[in-house]
């Protein structure tokens, strides 16, 4: 019986043998025949000057500016998204492209979010520009508007790429496009590169270009004056020190130039081969790209023509090598561009490749938020916080709530610049209308919060508006998998109580190619075969990956304290440094209020030592300058206020205030008691 069963056993197990062979010269048959339709197929219909001049043809049709609401974008991947600047209530989202494993789809449609209402809004035009991905555009600077430049299209396989070199405007007003025409010679057609504004320039540096035999990385520096329309590439001493090549780096505006970080690149280098010669084995070595994250810093610096230059004269810019950045997100990740906020540059996500070897690159993916100061050249982590028990309130003490964080902070902060705005003192302010541009409460939608940061992922498109952070879409790999989120998230950085889900539909299906699923009819083979070999592995395999999965938090945890400690470390003030300092708990408009009369002082002696007698046009010039100030270094000194509280909340201890800030107290013990 026992021979008969082991018999019986040997002929299935050859069956299936047999039966598996069979199927792998079928799909071998089916793969030649497939590569001797599909060879040429992606380069004969793919005449790219063709596919677009179609796509302009199509354009044509709208015969003007239409917008119609519509459902949330569908997914996409290297889309731009940006706040708008004439308001404070709409993000714009331009191109992209979506890949589900087989083909390859761009997009040039023009989406905006109505901030106050939920809802998106499609814009149609006869003059939008063509689709692609990989551009860049920010905002104008002096000139207002937004601006943009470059990017690519590649046919459905991806087998051939186009390059853009057109320059674009488009107002957020009429949502109208303008191709600009420059005098002279323009930038290179690129992808990856990066733009922002100072004064009345647009700047614009480095990204690639892909060539039929490889990609090459631009380092090269272009400024277009908004004034005179023209671009022109500053000529740099050759001594001088300068960025190397890269791309999907982040470049942010600055009130003396601009500040550029990081970025990613793929550098040569060699590699040891081995090959045999008469049967032995000589080393050699192979030319090989290696991918490079780079983690420096540099600054842009721009001197503007003096008031006695004809109009024709160029800016002067240097490019200057600061420290490393302090703290930064260990390990080095590509893919997170920063979005810029109150003098700091905002980072989500990223991925870091593990390992490379025959059979691909391992990568790990990050759900991290952090904040880089710019003058302090520092990574600050951001996480998520608990919301605060509001304290409770007596009637008439509505003076005192102002302290408060939410919807009557802002309402607050909106009634003093419109007092400062009418030449009164922030003391009238209590009594001013506010317009909050027809905000109907009734109308507002609610979203779910979470407590935890979006999925990790790389690539995610970040904006800021009105001090709330915007992140949309992005990409997460398994194995050779792309997956392209459809989602889109707002986390308040004043509060950072909550992840607000905007919108989120599922993933979609990945295609892939038939090369992918023969792998994988083969490794299901693998798994038939070895079905009651695994079976006594399983439980063994679960300890170890539960195991290592507690030593990897446990590391985390570490990991996290140290960064925590080393960043509590420079917590405070500086003794050198005289503007002055918030304090836990304290709003925007109650440190305004406590600071004002410090923030003009330093204003007028900073006016007195670059020798301006004038000083500002007014008393209303000077506090509202002061106001700028004094914001900013309020966001400045965000992420250690916000220690502070955790700590000062920890310890049981809640707002602290000082008499001498009190209408009507004196000092001594009895007021003290």
């Amino acid at each position: 019986m026992v021979k008969k069963d082991a018999k019986s056993k040997a002929a299935e197990k050859k069956a299936r043998t047999a039966a598996k062979q069979e199927k792998k010269t079928k799909q071998k048959e089916k793969k030649v025949k497939a590569k001797g339709r599909n060879d040429d197929s992606d380069a004969e219909d793919v005449d790219l000057e063709a596919v677009l001049a179609e796509y302009a043809k199509q354009q044509e049709q709208f015969l003007k500016v239409t917008e119609t609401s519509c459902d949330p974008p569908p997914p996409r991947s290297s889309a731009t998204l940006i706040g708008s600047p004439s308001n404070n209530n709409e993000l714009f989202l331009f191109g992209g492209e979506y890949f589900n494993g087989a083909l390859a789809t761009f997009f040039n449609d023009l989406h905006v979010y109505q901030i106050n209402k939920a809802t998106w809004h499609k814009i149609t035009s006869p003059n939008s520009p063509l689709p692609r991905s990989g551009h860049a555009w920010c905002r104008g600077g002096n000139a207002g508007g937004i601006y943009l430049f470059g990017g690519e299209f590649s046919s459905p396989k991806q087998g051939t790429f186009y390059h853009y070199n057109d320059f674009w405007h488009l107002s957020p007003q009429t949502r109208e496009w303008t191709r600009l025409e420059s005098k002279g010679k323009g930038p290179p057609a690129r992808s990856g590169h990066r733009m922002t504004y100072f004064k009345n320039y647009i700047l614009l540096f480095g990204g690639f270009q892909d060539t039929s035999q490889t990609t090459k990385y631009l380092s090269d520096l272009w400024v277009y004056d908004t004034a005179s329309y023209t671009w022109h590439s500053p000529t740099l001493p050759p001594s001088s020190q300068r960025p190397e090549p890269r791309s999907s780096f982040s470049f942010l505006p600055h009130d003396a130039g601009a500040v550029l970080y990081g970025g990613y690149s793929r550098v040569k280098t060699t590699a040891p081969t081995s090959r045999q010669i008469r049967g032995n084995a000589a080393h050699a070595t192979r030319a090989v790209l290696k991918p490079l994250v780079h983690q420096d810093s540099w600054f842009l610096r721009i001197a503007q023509p003096g008031p006695e230059a004809p109009s024709s004269a160029l800016p002067t810019v240097r490019w200057e090598r600061r420290k490393r950045p302090a703290n930064t997100p260990n390990p080095p990740r590509a893919g997170a561009t920063m979005a810029w906020h109150k003098s700091r540059g905002l980072v989500f996500g990223g991925v870091h490749d593990v390992e490379e070897s025959e059979e691909g690159i391992e990568s790990e993916f990050f759900d991290g938020l952090f904040a880089w100061n710019v003058e302090r050249n520092r990574f600050f982590p951001l996480g998520l916080r608990k919301g605060r028990v509001g304290k409770k309130v007596e009637k008439g003490a509505e003076r005192g709530a102002r302290r408060g964080r939410g919807k009557a902070d802002e309402e607050e902060l909106l009634k003093n610049l419109a007092a400062l705005e009418a030449g009164g003192g922030i003391e009238g302010a209590d009594g001013m209308e506010v317009d909050k541009g027809g905000e109907e409460e009734e109308e507002r939608v609610e979203m779910p919060v979470l407590n935890t940061m979006p999925h990790p992922r790389f690539n995610a498109q970040l904006a800021v508006q009105d001090d709330v952070l915007y992140i949309y879409g992005g990409t997460y790999e398994v194995g050779d998998r792309e997956f392209t989120f459809d989602e889109m998230f707002a986390i308040d950085l004043g509060k950072l109580d909550g992840v607000k889900q905007i919108f989120r539909r599922e993933l979609e299906n990945w295609v892939g190619s038939e090369d992918e699923e023969s792998d994988e009819d083969d490794d299901e083979d693998e798994q038939d075969e070895d079905e009651e070999m695994a079976e006594g592995s399983v439980k063994d395999e679960t300890e170890s990956v539960a195991t290592t999965t507690m030593a990897t938090i446990d590391t985390t945890a570490d990991i996290v304290d140290t960064t925590m400690t080393e960043v509590e470390t420079d917590t405070g003030p500086s003794a050198d440094d005289p503007r002055p300092y918030p304090r836990p708990f304290e709003s925007r408009a109650a440190f305004f209020e406590r600071t004002s009369m410090q923030w003009q002082d330093l204003l007028l002696e900073e006016f007195k030592s670059k020798g301006d007698t004038t000083g500002p046009d007014s008393v209303k010039g000077l506090r509202r300058k002061a106001f700028e100030m004094a914001e900013i270094r309020w966001w400045d000194c965000r992420e250690e206020i916000m220690d502070l509280e955790d700590q000062q909340e920890e310890a049981g201890i809640g707002e602290v205030v000082s008499l001498k800030d009190k209408e009507g107290t004196g000092g001594g013990v009895g007021r003290r008691r």
